[in-house]
């Protein structure tokens, strides 16, 4: 089994996919996911906003850490079984993957709140983040090593979230599409001619998180196609 293609390199209608990914309810999300979302909601509020989506960022990275620490440890003692070798390792190299394009994401949330002048406390600009990620952490690494197609399923339904997020941000700040984009850090995986289109790219890729999410606990009849691109 493999995970689901990359899809950067398609020539993809980003404002197709943007109607697509609105069009389509969220996933049901089990008590597990309520509960995280509830509480970003509770500290930030239920409106997306920029410091909201980088601490979303921030702890997107922390499950395929998590992953990729437990796949290293089983083929340290399960070398000799090639069909748990070879999955992990797809595994580890989707995680790795995966963590460098989530880092993306919370770079370029990060310097477009520089852009924009914002600044936050200590409290929301340090230590709730830290506390967050420590607490993410662990909750991840347990539970990587206690169910691991669990692990996978809440992954894709943070990921859900955060693929209508996204695309109901920009809806939400048409502006987005009138100003031109003036940092190398985004334009890393464009080139984007708006700030609409590279949140947008954002929406999409975490669309592939959970579809790989989906594949890896066995759902691949779940996965979400692209509808601009003919496959």
């Amino acid at each position: 089994m493999s995970p689901v293609l990359d899809l950067r390199k398609e020539p993809v209608d980003l404002r197709r996919e943007q109607e697509a990914s609105l069009a389509r309810p969220h996933m049901t999300y089990k008590p597990m996911a309520r509960m995280l979302f509830a509480a970003m909601d509770v500290l930030y509020g239920k409106a997306t906003t920029l410091p909201k989506v980088r601490l979303l960022e921030t702890l997107a990275r922390i499950p395929y850490q998590a992953w990729e620490t437990r796949q290293y440890s089983l083929l340290s003692i399960r070398y000799h079984d090639l069909a748990t070798v070879e999955r992990a390792t797809k595994i580890a190299e989707w995680g790795r993957e995966a963590q460098d394009n989530e880092f993306w994401h919370l770079l370029v949330i990060d310097q477009r709140m520089r852009q924009l002048g914002m600044k936050e406390g200590l409290a929301y600009g340090i230590w709730l983040p830290r506390l967050a990620t420590f607490t993410y952490a662990w909750f991840s690494r347990l539970l990587a090593r206690i169910n691991i197609r669990r692990a996978f399923y809440l992954n894709a339904e943070f990921e859900d979230h955060a693929e209508h997020a996204y695309m109901q941000f920009v809806k939400d700040h048409p502006e987005l599409d009138q100003e031109k984009v003036e940092c190398d850090v985004a334009q890393q995986f464009g080139p984007f001619e708006t700030w609409g289109d590279v949140f947008r790219r954002i929406g999409l890729d975490e669309r592939d998180h959970m579809n790989n999410s989906l594949r890896f606990c066995g759902m691949a009849d779940r996965v979400i196609r692209y509808v601009s691109i003919n496959r």
